[in-house]
């Protein structure tokens, strides 16, 4: 069966595949452009994506917007959703919670034909390039599968917490702005 957009956000809306759909309040579909050929996946949704069904609404969600301008993007020229569609409570690193959404997330991937991936943060780092990625270590790095490059940055809450590292995610940023400009 072939699903559309629609389909996707129908299913995820009345998901009770884990135990997040009993506390969560709302799920979090991914956003932005069905045409970008540039993929930003984090890990989970916080609490402000939680109450308005969006993602990277919130202080993260500044941060964001913040490095998608400076390196000369917007919202508008990328797609962005997160392995798990629902709030882990107390911001917890999701766990079993990742497999039950994979699903989506593969879908979605499927639909949009990213030629660029970038996970935000370890965790998404982790599940989609290497389950031994160090962050610290290899971010900027790139992996390619299946026709599609593949890097990590740090996470914009990482950066609210270490705004030092906010620098060296806009180099990430730069440089993966220079290797969508490579396959366009």
């Amino acid at each position: 069966m072939q699903y559309t957009w629609d389909d996707i956000e129908q299913h995820v809306a009345v998901c009770m595949h884990c135990p997040l759909s009993q506390t969560r309040h709302r799920p979090v579909m991914g956003r932005g452009c069905h045409q970008a050929d540039l993929m930003l996946i984090a890990e989970a949704p916080g609490g402000q994506e939680d109450q308005q069904g969006l993602p990277f609404v919130g202080r993260s969600g500044e941060i964001l917007d913040r490095l998608l301008q400076d390196c000369g993007l917007n919202r508008n020229d990328v797609y962005i959703t997160n392995i798990v569609k629902c709030h882990p409570p107390g911001n917890r690193d999701p766990k079993e919670e990742k497999e039950a959404c994979l699903p989506y997330l593969k879908y979605e991937t499927f639909l949009l034909k990213p030629r660029i991936i970038v996970c935000l943060g370890r965790v998404a780092a982790q599940r989609i390039i290497s389950s031994d990625f160090k962050i610290t270590r290899q971010h900027g790095a790139w992996t390619h599968r299946k026709n599609c490059a593949l890097t990590a940055t740090y996470h914009p809450s990482a950066i609210l917490r270490d705004p030092s590292k906010y620098e060296i995610a806009k180099e990430d940023f730069c440089r993966i702005v220079k290797k969508r400009e490579e396959y366009m």
